[in-house]
């Protein structure tokens, strides 16, 4: 069976069958993917975290098919009526839908209008005129056997009526139609929306979809996710136009074999009534499955991919940061952080309406910035923003302060401020004044502020909570995952939110290594770690190689140098007549090494790459300089926009039609897919990516929706 399996993921994925084998064994073995995409190239042949990832969720999916197979086939055999046949049919299947179109006729009902004519004895009429052979009698007297008022079969229209309902109901569940049905309905069928009877009034934000009719087949997933959302509003209804007498016709056609047959018009009625009543309704909701299915697929592959380009955004670096949380009733909350994020002290200033203290707020911001050696001020995107924001580049023109000023995503940190982890970390501030914290941690270090946060909230997504909410946590805990391996942790500064994403630790591991970290001081080597209660061998050897270690007794700690490989790297330094500290962060040094001739039966040529790679440059953060965007100082809100007006901007989302950007007015503006480049574009996501800084042209200013467009063509 797991061969089989294999030789299927094998087929799907078109990857070599033994490199299949090798990752499913590592997973087995409860290795992780980002350790076996980092540390176990050799046995994988090099596959990345994307083919790894497509292998497991193939594995995951063929075990469940098959324990779902298993459980049908106890069903049907418990109701001694598992047929050889029926059992290779089952065994063959290659989908979760198939085999439960084919459990279907077994399938434990609700009582429906054919089961209650079962218990009334007319299943063998059924069978009967399901034979289509020539009765020899008349219609009358062939009825006539089954009335039977003890059982509420009362005449002759009964028992045909109930009999027809055991026809309709038993067509309806033949695979071969349903399969028929669903192909014609995917190619042909039209996915219509029209507004609810009295709901017009309530509609205006779905009103392109208040009467509306697309391909079943080319209908984009962001506009059937919008529908949807108008249905689950209680605004629109949903439905699935067909082709209705080419369906009916293909039922006759396929059942009804003798036109001579004397209950032939009562079978073309059965076959109308099995396509009006239940093929057409079972249709109508697998064709919207199915493409709901590929809509949240699309949407949560975009979600995925804007949340990596956010966690991946380039860091300030340790540097004392200010951050401010806007407001106007109730003030600016300013706090500020050392440069390695811790907290140092906070005030409240009042430089907008209504009580506009500029005197009074530029007075403490100075003071703050002169004694604790301010270098860079966070400012958060939401209420009072840019008036704040003009408010500083003031202060800082006015008094040449050698200090940057930046507008940060704030999206999640009411959230996070609100939360048990926050509420831990700083029990006596209020949660403005933490939400100001997270504001200066977001410019300093994305990745180890945000992965603090539900990624959820975070506010790069589409359609985030009408797609399957399972999916997405998977997607996104994948994601951030990744991001946070592929950087790196500081094992002494990083928090329990970030060291749980690393590969093998998990929530309960980070929060025993903080708290041995509190009880014994900072880690002097990867090794003390073996010293956690509760973390072993196999935690260790997952972890190690994604955490970092400053100044340390072992040199290779602060880099991705796995402690497996240490030896490795001695016989290196021997080689160069060097130690391992003068050869690590010497590219000059390492350049001389010639992989080969390290090769041994546990590294190959891979593996004995990467570490000469990283011994060039050990512990090298993958993520970009960082750069900040210039917001236009004559522009503060949605009034002083102008069409024409060329201005600078940060990609906040990226979906299937097109970006969104932060222009610095509070609405972001959105750039269409028909206005990304001069050329074609199909994927948005090939052109910007969050967090770029890009120029764009104001089109269009909707101040009544709220609404702005710009464009990148001019």
């Amino acid at each position: 069976m797991a061969q089989s399996i294999h030789l299927e993921i094998s087929r799907e994925l078109n990857v070599p069958v033994h490199q299949v084998t090798a990752v499913i064994e590592l997973l087995e073995a409860g290795n992780t993917i980002p350790f076996i995409a980092r540390y176990r190239k050799e046995a994988t042949g090099g596959l990345d975290e994307v083919v790894l990832r497509a292998i497991e969720d193939a594995l995951e999916k063929a075990n469940a098919l098959a324990a779902r197979k298993t459980t049908v086939l106890k069903s049907i055999d418990s109701q001694g009526l598992l047929t050889l046949e029926l059992r290779k049919q089952i065994d063959a299947c290659p989908d979760m839908r198939t085999l439960e179109a084919i459990y279907l006729p077994y399938k434990p009902k609700r009582r429906t209008r054919a089961t209650i004519a079962r218990e009334r004895g007319l299943q063998p009429l059924a069978d009967l005129l399901l034979q289509q052979s020539k009765l020899g009698k008349s219609k009358s007297e062939t009825l006539k056997a089954f009335i039977d008022d003890a059982k509420e079969v009362p005449d002759a229209e009964t028992a045909l009526q109930g009999a027809m309902d055991i026809i309709a109901e038993q067509w309806s569940e033949d695979v071969e139609v349903r399969e028929w049905m669903v192909e014609k309905g995917m190619k042909f069928g039209q996915v219509t929306s029209q507004v609810k009877r009295g709901k017009k009034d309530e509609a205006e934000k779905f009103e392109q979809y208040l009467d509306r009719q697309e391909s079943a087949g080319r209908i984009p997933g962001h506009r059937l996710l919008a529908m949807m959302r108008g249905e689950a509003e209680g605004v629109l209804k949903i439905g699935l136009q067909m082709e209705d007498d080419r369906a009916v016709s293909h039922i006759k056609s396929t059942f009804i074999r003798n036109p001579s047959f004397e209950f032939h018009r009562e079978l073309s009625q059965a076959a109308e009534d099995c396509f009006e009543r239940l093929l057409q309704p079972a249709t109508q909701s697998t064709v919207l499955q199915i493409l709901k299915e590929k809509a949240d697929e699309e949407a949560i592959d975009v979600f995925g991919k804007n949340l990596h380009e956010l966690l991946m955004a380039a860091p300030a670096g340790p540097r004392v940061t200010i951050g401010i949380d806007p407001g106007f009733r109730t003030g600016c909350k300013v706090a500020v952080v050392d440069g390695t994020g811790k907290f140092l002290t906070n005030a409240t200033i009042y430089p907008t309406p209504p009580k506009s203290d500029t005197a009074g707020a530029a007075k403490t911001l100075l003071a703050l910035i002169e004694k604790h050696r301010v270098e860079l001020i966070a400012i958060g995107n939401g209420t009072a923003s840019r008036e704040t924001d003009a408010f500083v580049g003031d202060l800082i023109r006015e008094h040449q302060l050698g200090v940057t000023k930046v507008m940060v995503s704030e999206s999640g940190a009411s959230i996070y401020s609100a939360s048990e982890l926050a509420g831990k970390e700083f029990p006596d501030l209020d949660i403005t004044v933490r939400g100001a914290i997270s504001i200066a941690r977001r410019l300093q270090d994305p990745l180890a502020e945000l992965v603090k946060t539900d990624p959820k909230s975070i506010g790069v997504g589409q359609y985030q909570h009408d797609v399957n909410q399972t999916s997405l946590r998977k997607c996104l805990d994948r994601t951030v995952e990744s991001c946070v391996n592929r950087v790196g942790v500081d094992l002494n500064m990083a928090s329990v939110p970030l060291l749980a994403r690393v590969a093998g630790i998990g929530p309960k591991l980070a929060e025993s290594i903080v708290t041995y970290r509190d009880e014994h001081g900072r880690f002097g080597s990867r090794k003390e770690l073996t010293k956690v209660p509760k973390l072993g061998k196999k935690a260790f050897e997952q972890a190690a190689g994604f955490l970092r270690i400053r100044d340390g007794k072992e040199p290779l700690d602060n880099s991705a140098v796995h402690p497996e490989s240490y030896p490795v790297v001695g016989r290196m330094a021997k080689e160069l007549g060097a130690n391992v500290a003068t050869l690590v962060g010497n590219p000059t040094l390492s350049s001389k090494l010639k992989p080969e001739k390290f090769v041994d039966d546990q590294f190959g040529i891979p593996t004995i790459r990467d570490i000469i790679a990283e011994l060039g440059k050990p512990g090298r953060d993958p993520r970009s300089e960082f750069k900040v965007a210039k917001f236009d100082d004559r522009v503060n809100s949605m009034e002083d926009l102008k069409p024409n007006m060329i201005l600078e901007g940060v990609i906040t989302n990226v979906t299937h039609f097109g970006a969104f950007i932060d222009l610095g007015v509070h609405q972001d503006g959105l750039i269409h897919i028909s206005q990304l480049a001069d050329t074609f574009v199909s994927d948005p996501s090939e052109i910007v990516s969050v967090g770029d800084v890009v120029k764009v042209k104001v089109l269009e200013i909707d101040l009544p929706r709220k609404r702005i467009s710009v464009t990148r063509k001019f």
